[in-house]
């Protein structure tokens, strides 16, 4: 069970300067009135070139597995991760694109209604950075006002001289993109989860807003718990593994 919003990664490389839920989306969940939005499923849409580690990236969220083996993705590949978020029911749809050029036509199909962007990067290789401009401008042109994110994979292949250069010219990307910048290691797990709990309290917030917005009057009944994902509190095993892998 998380008890805090989580914070972004980079401070100054975010458009989203969030410490905690808003206080209308406090207010309306501990009151009960949160619209439809238990009803909301929000998509995601990871984005980039060939081979960055997007389908790594989603593995280690959803299964907690690394597989060092590549293996790249045939058109669209799709993981649903549900939630309950100060208690109201969410659902996360994570869609994995190939980053092949030939299967640009059909992973473009699935970027419409997304509601996260994700351009995935690998640290290690600068060309793909070049590329992640592209990448963020085709899935949101049919995205629907969407959260985005510029996300650097294998940190753990860069000595922290290496990524510190990275680090800065990633910064003024994600800055230029209007994106919040994250730097993850699937290999080892470091930031993934807590960057996948940022999506989603920041998706969750951003659809209780519409939902507020758009049916005012409208009730749900609901708790006050904060956030906690179903799967007998995975977050919270997947911290325990992650801090015994980093004590060992």
């Amino acid at each position: 069970m998380i008890t805090k919003f989580p914070q972004a990664f980079h401070p100054d490389a975010t458009p989203y300067q969030k410490m905690n839920f808003h206080p209308k989306v406090r207010q309306a969940c501990g009151e009960n009135r949160t619209g439809r939005v238990g009803l909301k499923i929000c998509k995601a849409v990871l984005v980039g070139d060939v081979s960055v580690g997007k389908t790594s990236l989603v593995n280690r969220f959803c299964h907690d597995v690394f597989d060092r083996d590549y293996k790249a993705t045939i058109g669209v590949d799709f993981e649903v991760e549900k939630f309950s978020v100060l208690s109201v029911p969410f659902t996360l749809q994570i869609w994995d694109t190939a980053g092949q050029e030939r299967f640009k036509c059909i992973a473009a199909s699935y970027y419409r209604g997304t509601n996260v962007v994700m351009v995935v990067f690998d640290l290690s290789d600068e060309r793909s950075l070049s590329n992640a401009s592209r990448w963020m401008a085709d899935a949101c042109e049919n995205a629907d006002e969407p959260v985005k994110f510029l996300v650097g994979t294998k940190k753990d292949k860069l000595s922290p001289a290496a990524y510190e250069n990275v680090e800065r010219r990633a910064a003024e990307v994600a800055r230029t993109l209007g994106a919040e910048y994250w730097a993850v290691s699937s290999k080892s797990g470091e930031n993934v989860n807590d960057y996948f709990f940022r999506v989603v309290c920041l998706t969750f917030e951003a659809a209780v807003l519409r939902e507020l917005e758009s049916s005012p009057t409208q009730t749900k009944h609901i708790g006050n718990d904060l956030i906690k994902m179903e799967k007998n509190d995975l977050y919270e095993e997947k911290r325990k593994k992650s801090i015994k892998c980093c004590n060992a």
